[in-house]
């Protein structure tokens, strides 16, 4: 799409949650409804008209990946949650869509029969998605770091063999979804912070972050302008300038950042080509102790300090905001309150 339809939207004052998952959650069969990509469908349009945007966005499940990769590699569905690979694998799996990615992919092309709304696909990046593949992501990072090869440690060879697997799952995953009709991706990568990379390594160099995080990140950008499909890029973890600089060097349509970013302050790092999305504390809205008050005085803030920025912007959440039992009217009267708020 023109980047301007995206610049449009901010300039129009467009608020929005992702909040799929609120709406989903009001069928008492929503287990049934994500099988049923009819249905689907429908949730992510009516959750597009519930909140007055034309994007249309999915449910944000970074599960479906993980699931997919090792169904192809005949590991048991009840084993999958918890299945750590403990060696490199050597096998090249046959991508099969599973029939929640199928339950998408016919969501996403019920969506795109919808006048006037923006079919959205979604899924996890390489990164995030190696970090569910093996148990222990952290150490070989930092040994990766300190310049040790795959060579010289076998828990390296695993983290670049599971970062290799997953970015053909998810290519082959996105592919579905813009064969489907998806006109924008949404790529998360929230496990491309501080936890996983050694602030002190990365003093010294971003050699490793930019093998691991940027260059795969640059594959999936290839693959979208080559379809003619935007992204938008998702990080709600923990990060520094540098980090920023990179995820805006990929020119997406739109960046999302968690808490943990001052946006105001992020405005002079990303062009402003890049809307700017985000980022209430949505995590935290079944907390009583953050009142509908204080969420309306975040978003006035919010506001108030990307209008002095000068930058494109839609205020929303920090990632999907989540139906939690018990507290559904709660959340969504702080939903409210960052929409209606003047």
């Amino acid at each position: 799409m023109d980047r301007k339809y995206y610049l449009d939207l901010a300039d129009a004052g467009l608020r929005m949650p992702i909040g799929t998952h609120l709406l989903l959650h009001e069928h008492a069969d929503h287990e049934n409804v994500i099988l049923d990509g009819e249905r689907l469908g429908g949730v992510v349009a009516d959750t597009a008209d519930r909140f007055s945007t034309p994007l249309a966005v999915p449910l944000m499940d970074l599960k479906l990946e993980k699931e997919a990769l090792l169904h192809s590699m005949g590991i048991p569905d009840a084993d999958i949650e918890s299945f750590h690979f403990d060696e490199a694998p050597s096998a090249n799996p046959s991508f099969v869509l599973t029939p929640r990615m199928r339950a998408t992919c016919d969501a996403i092309s019920h969506v795109a029969k919808k006048p006037g709304l923006v079919p959205m696909g979604m899924g996890i990046g390489p990164f995030s998605l190696m970090t569910k593949l093996v148990s222990d992501p952290i150490t070989p990072v930092f040994l990766a770091g300190t310049g040790l090869t795959a060579m010289d440690e076998p828990e390296i060879a695993l983290i670049e063999r599971a970062i290799e697997l997953g970015t053909q799952i998810i290519l082959d995953y996105f592919n579905a979804q813009i064969d489907a009709g998806a006109k924008a991706l949404i790529v998360c990568e929230p496990a491309a912070n501080l936890v996983y990379f050694s602030p002190n390594q990365l003093d010294n160099s971003f050699e490793i972050f930019d093998r691991y995080v940027t260059e795969p990140m640059r594959r999936i950008k290839a693959l979208l302008d080559s379809r003619g499909v935007d992204l938008v890029f998702h990080d709600c973890g923990e990060l520094t300038n540098p980090m920023v600089e990179r995820f805006a060097s990929l020119d997406a349509a739109m960046i999302s950042f968690g808490c943990s970013r001052q946006l105001w302050e992020d405005a002079a790092l990303v062009p402003k080509s890049t809307v700017l999305y985000g980022n209430l504390p949505t995590k935290n809205f079944m907390s009583s102790q953050l009142t509908v008050a204080e969420v309306e005085r975040l978003s006035r803030n919010l506001l108030e300090k990307m209008q002095e920025a000068g930058h494109p912007f839609i205020l929303g959440s920090e990632c999907d905001v989540l139906s939690v039992p018990g507290s559904e009217r709660e959340i969504l009267a702080k939903v409210d309150a960052f929409m209606k708020c003047s």
